[in-house]
């Protein structure tokens, strides 16, 4: 009896668990689902409508793009809703665009490319987003559904490549998905320290079934039994494709999840700021991220009247003649300090890994990522108050709290003298003679007068960009791109495309090294097709000088370091552009030039200065690794 108890549960379970096993196989044939939500085989529609139809649901302008047939059907769905298709020369481009247009907008910048290469493509660009905190939805196309794996055109294994660059990945596998999905990654994308996220749709779910269904249809199949099997499961696979597809989904967006300081933590830094002689607040891209409008920050700095290094994004919020605005002599005024707040900026390699900071000094330290938060905090530095939470809101909660409350006014002139000094010894630096070509200091200098007072800059190249951080003064806030803390060549043509777009009315100009520029010259096409004329100041030295500068007295070669000094001008001409040669015969008609540059902008040309420049000691010593 006791063995015929222990048979009978044995058999219960097995019986259990068959019954398991099946209903898990139906659940992943998606049997279940199809009892309740049929598809729909004679609809014309196609899943590229329903990813345009979230995306105008969240604000979506703009979807850069290089065209590929995998993508086709959202890219003509777009259009179709009013979403502004921009196609440019290489993929990495389509990218940079999209992260101006995040940086810019306050949206989620978008862009999409086709499988395979088209992807790998983007690689360097998407990480560019991911250390630059810039909220991007990459959309990729991929092999159909059951080709994945087994040899199709462009097909590779693209999650494992996006899956350490972006904070969300997925793999759309039936078309009920796509809006859900969607929706959720731009939320992710938005949430939290925002990023790039990723999605790829493989072919079969974008287009309509009646194009699919003729691609699962199978010519030859096998005969007897195994070949009932291939077409139920082929035809099992098509219905389950298509399933519910069309029913009414909800497109609208969810709710952003930002991390905020607690009443107490904020509580705490008033008391600590109203208690310094000497603050200063060192001021991060984070702090122009949404929702807390960047002039609502501007105004709160301003009534702290604490002395601010702004870096990143953060350059220009102050305007360009600030008093609370400190350019120069960072590090001396961090020596002095008795008080430091990191305001979304990281102790990185631009602040010596926290090596600059005073152990003096109290710290607080406000970023989303906590990670960032502490960075290096285990070596060169501590914070007195770490807070993981947004800088933006964090600032105006702080002046608030201390409102009637200023920082000691001889603190900010002190370290405003030490700036006109510095910018004085800079100017002088300007009007030295080179031993051959122009200055690019005074190149610079003259640019930065003449600029439009709503001038975007775009930074992108290393020794003339670097010295055009020190001289060129941003005129507000979010009138600053440059790539950020990964330091990316090749942003120039992509972010000055989406700062155009997002700002039509703005005079856009990319300070380009003649090195950076090779990577987006090409994009003069795209400025001229999409009628978006910027204008391009490049520092021609026929040199990669930033690392030439230390390879040769270190290592005694300049090897791969030369370059030419190149006709850009003609190239931009070539492309529908206008260029401008600029010599040392042409110094005394330099502001004329710029100007009538200007003008042919104004008029819809995108124009490049080709600037053939000499060799100043301004940078001697800074790194370029």
């Amino acid at each position: 009896m006791e063995s015929a108890g222990v048979l009978g549960t044995v058999l219960g379970c097995s019986a259990g668990l068959a019954v398991c096993g099946v209903v898990f196989a139906a659940y992943k044939l998606g049997l279940l689902y199809q009892l309740f939500h049929k598809a729909e085989t004679k609809s014309p529609r196609h899943g590229g409508e329903s990813v345009a139809e979230v995306l105008r649901a969240h604000g979506v302008k703009y979807v850069f793009t290089l065209v590929g047939g995998h993508i086709s059907p959202i890219l003509v769905a777009c259009e179709k809703l009013g979403i502004r298709i921009v196609d440019t020369r290489h993929e990495a481009t389509a990218v940079f665009a999209a992260d101006a247009v995040a940086r810019l907008s306050g949206t989620v910048g978008v862009a999409a490319v086709t499988a395979g290469p088209g992807l790998t493509n983007t690689v360097t660009a998407v990480k560019n987003a991911q250390m630059a905190e810039s909220p991007l939805l990459l959309i990729g196309g991929a092999a159909g559904t059951l080709l994945q794996g087994r040899g199709a055109l462009q097909d590779i294994d693209q999650m494992s490549l996006f899956k350490p660059l972006c904070k969300f990945c997925a793999s759309i596998r039936t078309v009920r998905e796509i809006v859900p999905t969607v929706r959720e990654a731009l939320a992710i994308a938005q949430s939290g320290t925002p990023g790039p996220v990723f999605i790829e749709f493989p072919i079969d779910t974008l287009y309509p079934y009646h194009v699919v269904s003729k691609e699962f249809a199978v010519k030859n199949p096998p005969k007897g039994l195994m070949g009932k099997i291939v077409s139920w499961y082929l035809n099992n696979h098509l219905m389950n494709l298509f399933a519910g597809a069309w029913e009414t989904r909800d497109v609208s967006p969810l709710q952003v999840d930002i991390p905020q300081a607690t009443d107490d933590q904020v509580q705490r830094c008033i008391e600590l700021v109203s208690r310094a002689k000497k603050p200063v607040i060192l001021l991060g891209s984070q702090a122009t991220l949404p929702p807390t409008p960047v002039d609502d920050i501007r105004k709160a700095l301003e009534d702290l009247g604490i002395p601010c290094f702004l870096g990143g994004m953060s350059r220009g919020m102050l305007g360009k003649d600030s008093p609370i605005h400190i350019r120069q002599n960072r590090r001396d005024a961090l020596k002095e300090a008795d008080l430091v707040l990191l305001a979304g900026t990281v102790c990185d390699f631009r602040l010596s890994y926290g090596r600059v900071l005073s152990r003096r000094s109290k710290i607080i330290a406000v970023n989303r990522d906590k990670t960032q938060l502490l960075k290096n905090s285990d070596m060169f530095w501590k914070p007195t108050i770490a807070i993981q939470g947004d800088a933006g809101s964090f600032l105006l909660r702080l002046s608030k709290g201390l409102k009637g409350h200023r920082c000691p006014e001889e603190w900010p002139q002190s370290l405003k003298a030490g700036d006109v000094t510095k910018e004085n010894a800079n100017r002088a630096k300007a009007d030295e003679r080179t031993e051959h070509h122009l200055n690019p200091l005074k190149v610079l200098h003259c640019v930065d007068e003449l600029m439009a007072e709503d001038s975007i800059i775009v930074a992108d190249g290393g020794d003339f960009v670097g010295s055009a951080a020190y001289i060129m003064k941003p005129r507000g806030p979010l009138r600053w791109l440059d790539p950020g803390a990964f330091g990316t060549l090749g942003v120039g043509g992509g972010f000055a495309l989406g700062a155009k777009l997002c700002r039509p009315e703005s005079e856009v100009w990319i300070v380009y090294g003649d090195g950076s520029l090779g990577y987006t010259v090409a994009e003069f096409d795209t400025f001229t097709r999409h009628k978006t004329p910027v204008i391009a100041v490049v520092g021609n030295d026929a040199c990669w000088s930033q690392i030439s500068r230390e390879q040769v007295p270190i290592l005694g070669s300049n090897v791969a370091c030369g370059l030419a000094f190149t006709d850009y001008h003609i190239v931009a001409d070539g492309y529908g552009g206008k260029g401008y040669l600029i010599r040392r015969e042409d110094e005394d008609r330099l502001s004329d030039i710029i100007r009538q540059a200007q003008k042919e902008t104004r008029e819809g040309k995108a124009t490049l200065l080709n600037v053939l420049i000499g060799k100043t000691n301004f940078r001697q010593g800074s790194i370029s690794v």
